[in-house]
C-alpha cells in the first residue's frame, strides 16, 4: 500500500519533504514548460520602428516613410513639456499599438509619468467609452490564448488575469467559458506530451512529476491525479494501490 502524500509534494516533486510550498506559489513556474508566453499584456514596449527616410540627393528633405508607431512615440515626445492630457492619450496609444491593455496597466503607466489622476482618469474613461480599452474583450481573449497556448486551468487564468487588474466579476465570466469538459481534455493533452519523458522512473515519481505539472498550471487536485493515473494505466502501471489513498 502506498503511503498517504501530501499534495504539496506533488506540487513540487522535486522539492525537499516538508517544506510547505503550496499550488498557488508555483503559477509562474511551468516545469519542462519553458516555451514563450504568448503574453497578452505584455511590457511597454513592443513598438515597431518605422522604416528610415531616404534623402533624394540634392533635394536635402528627408522623405515620410516613417511607420504609425513612430509618430506616435514623436508625438509623445513632443508633448513633453505640454498639456498633460494630450501627453496621455499619446501614451496610451503608444501602449496600444499592437498590444491590448487593461485599464489598470495603462493607468500604472501614466501614473509613473507623472500624469496627474484626474487627467488620466478622464483620458482612460474616454478610450474606454470609444472602445480603445476592453477589458472585458482582453479577459476573454487572454483565457483563450493561455489556455490553448500554455494549457493553463481556469485557477491560473483567474490569477494572471487579477494580477493585471480586470474586474473580478469580468474575470469570472472569461474563465466560466471555459467548462471542465474542455479543462480535463486539456490537462490529458498535457500529460500525454509529458508522458514520454518519465518513462525510466518508478512508478511514484512519475506520478509526482506529471502531477506536479499540472498542479502548477492550476488543475484542481483531484482532477490531476485522476488524469495522470488513468494514463500511468494505459501504459500498464498498476495504480490500483494508489485508489483510495485520499491524495
Amino acid at each position: 500500500m502506498t503511503r498517504r502524500t501530501d499534495w504539496a509534494e506533488y506540487v513540487h516533486p522535486d522539492a525537499p519533504r516538508g517544506t510547505g510550498n503550496g499550488v498557488d506559489g508555483g503559477l509562474s513556474q511551468d516545469g519542462d514548460d519553458r516555451s514563450g508566453t504568448g503574453r497578452a499584456g505584455g511590457g511597454d514596449g513592443g513598438v515597431p520602428r518605422g522604416g528610415r527616410g531616404r534623402r533624394r540627393r540634392g533635394s536635402g528633405k528627408p522623405s515620410t516613410e516613417d511607420g504609425g508607431a513612430s509618430s506616435s512615440s514623436r508625438a509623445e515626445k513632443g508633448q513633453s513639456s505640454g498639456d498633460p492630457a494630450e501627453r496621455a492619450r499619446a501614451i496610451c496609444l503608444r501602449l496600444l499599438t499592437g498590444t491590448p491593455r487593461t485599464r489598470k496597466q495603462l493607468a500604472d503607466a501614466l501614473h509613473k509619468r507623472e500624469i496627474p489622476d484626474d487627467v488620466a482618469e478622464e483620458v482612460l474613461s474616454r478610450f474606454e467609452e470609444v472602445g480603445l480599452i476592453n477589458d472585458g474583450a482582453f479577459a476573454d481573449a487572454w483565457v483563450e490564448s493561455r489556455h490553448h497556448g500554455r494549457g493553463l486551468a481556469r485557477r491560473a487564468l483567474a490569477q494572471e488575469l487579477r494580477t493585471k487588474g480586470v474586474d473580478p466579476e469580468l474575470i469570472e465570466e472569461a474563465v466560466g467559458r471555459l467548462d471542465s469538459e474542455q479543462e480535463e481534455e486539456t490537462a490529458r493533452e498535457l500529460v500525454a506530451r509529458k508522458l514520454r519523458a518519465t518513462r525510466g522512473l518508478d512508478r511514484d515519481r512519475r506520478l509526482r512529476r506529471l502531477a506536479g505539472m499540472l498542479a502548477r498550471k492550476g488543475y484542481p487536485e483531484g482532477l490531476a491525479l485522476r488524469v495522470v493515473r488513468q494514463a500511468l494505466e494505459e501504459e500498464g502501471e498498476d495504480t490500483e494501490c494508489l485508489e483510495g489513498d485520499g491524495f
